[in-house]
């Protein structure tokens, strides 16, 4: 094999380094479990609870933006260890504080910053590696890191919680993530350039353009996405910071951590089992249904009086949830291509910090005011049944009849069921 061709082995390197990095990013999900300690210890009120990660997610989210742009440009190594770096010491400044205020800026603010550059660097270069039609199943490996580290991560602040304060919490999780993620980013890299004479000898792909940023916000595609990504991520967030909260108040039940973690195993789960499944019958049909899915449950939520049931609509919520980090990266790949995909994705991704205001505050304020998330709960639903009607409504760009001789932009198969292609 000549030394500049991509290898298999490769490419699978960087698939289990940027599943490792995530999931030790998939911190930011542990705060369900330090918020219900907030109220409890510190007397905070589940709005202020709720408040550090609502800023953690929108910091993450609009960090994408320029951290995708740096890991296209400096590629991924660099930036996934600047993220490790800033999170880690996040959450050591996290451990010194003590009023919402204050935990609001040092972890909403410092460990967003930081999840948002380590996030943007797992799944562009791991993508790269492989043919488009793994595009899905490579993307849901990948982010299934995220979902993933609540199993570990919930059970272990449990512990440390139980053993320690809650200061001294968020200085074990500090000191280990500025050890392992920039530990880890060193085995992140994009794979070479095909030589010249081996991409003329290939078959000829599908016409495809890999768009810049520019000519992505020409497209409005680009906004359907952005909605879409609000409509679907709101929902699963507002379960996903008040679940352990849910489950005290609908049922009684003081381990609130076990709820995260189905959920976070479900949302695994979710992540790749969406990631197959698009490949295959396309990525619409799949959000469609997902969609529809968490929509039901939503409706059927206020109905989870018992340990048993909160854990069902806990793993419902997270199989659904799980589906939008591998289809929204895969959908803006086969959009728009992957040269340009981490500021690309990290635009759409911005959406994601949108929806960690709308669903966390959604939750938190309706249960101060009314004692009650009845209302959240049929909110959600309602904006999970416009987003399933909206994802039928989404075609890729270029589907529309091109002038002759016109380059499409992109192949309407990327987004419908695409066609197999010989894997690496």
């Amino acid at each position: 094999m000549n030394a500049k061709t991509p290898s298999a082995a490769g490419g699978w390197t960087v698939v289990i380094a940027g599943l490792a990095i995530n999931l030790i990013l998939g911190v930011l999900y542990a705060w369900g479990v330090i918020a219900k300690v907030l109220g409890s210890d510190w007397h905070w009120t589940k709005t202020q609870a709720t408040l550090p990660f609502t800023i953690a997610t929108v910091c993450f989210a609009g960090m994408m933006v320029f951290a995708g742009r740096c890991q296209d440009k400096f590629g991924p190594r660099s930036v996934a260890t600047c993220g490790g770096i800033m999170l880690g010491l996040a959450l050591l400044a996290s451990g010194l504080v003590h009023s919402p205020l204050a935990m609001a800026l040092t972890y909403g603010v410092g460990a967003g910053l930081g999840i948002g550059l380590g996030y943007s660097a797992t799944t562009p270069p791991a993508i790269k590696w492989f043919p488009p039609a793994r595009k899905g199943v490579i993307t849901g490996i990948v982010v299934s890191g995220v979902g993933l580290a609540a199993v570990y991560i919930s059970p272990l602040t449990q512990y440390l919680l139980g053993k320690t304060t809650i200061s001294m919490t968020f200085v074990w999780l500090g000191a280990g993530t500025l050890v392992l993620v920039p530990l880890l980013a060193q085995l992140l890299r994009n794979p070479p350039e095909q030589p010249a004479a081996a991409a003329s000898s290939a078959q000829k792909p599908v016409a495809q353009v890999n768009s810049d940023w520019q000519a992505m916000l020409r497209t409005g595609q680009f906004y359907q996405l952005w909605l879409l990504m609000v409509l679907s991520a709101s929902a699963g967030l507002m379960i996903i910071t008040q679940v352990a909260m849910i489950a005290k108040e609908q049922a009684h039940w003081q381990w609130g951590f076990v709820p995260i973690a189905t959920l976070a195993i479900f949302n695994t789960f979710g992540r790749l089992l969406s990631g197959v499944l698009s490949d295959r019958i396309g990525r619409t049909r799949t959000m469609t249904l997902a969609f529809l899915l968490q929509a039901v449950n939503m409706l059927a939520f206020s109905h989870y009086d018992s340990p048993g049931l909160v854990v069902f609509g806990s793993a419902f919520t997270g199989l659904c949830y799980g589906t939008i980090f591998t289809l929204m990266p895969a959908a803006t790949a086969d959009f728009y291509g992957v040269r340009n995909l981490g500021v690309n994705y990290g635009l759409v991704f911005t959406a994601f910090g949108v929806a960690g205001v709308v669903g966390p505050l959604l939750g938190a304020q309706i249960n101060d005011r009314f004692n009650s998330y009845l209302w959240a709960y049929y909110i959600s639903a309602i904006m999970l049944v416009l987003g399933a009607v909206l994802a039928i409504w989404t075609k890729p760009p270029g589907t529309r009849a091109e002038p002759a001789g016109a380059q499409p932009h992109v192949s309407p198969d990327s987004f419908a069921a695409p066609k197999q292609s010989p894997s690496l």
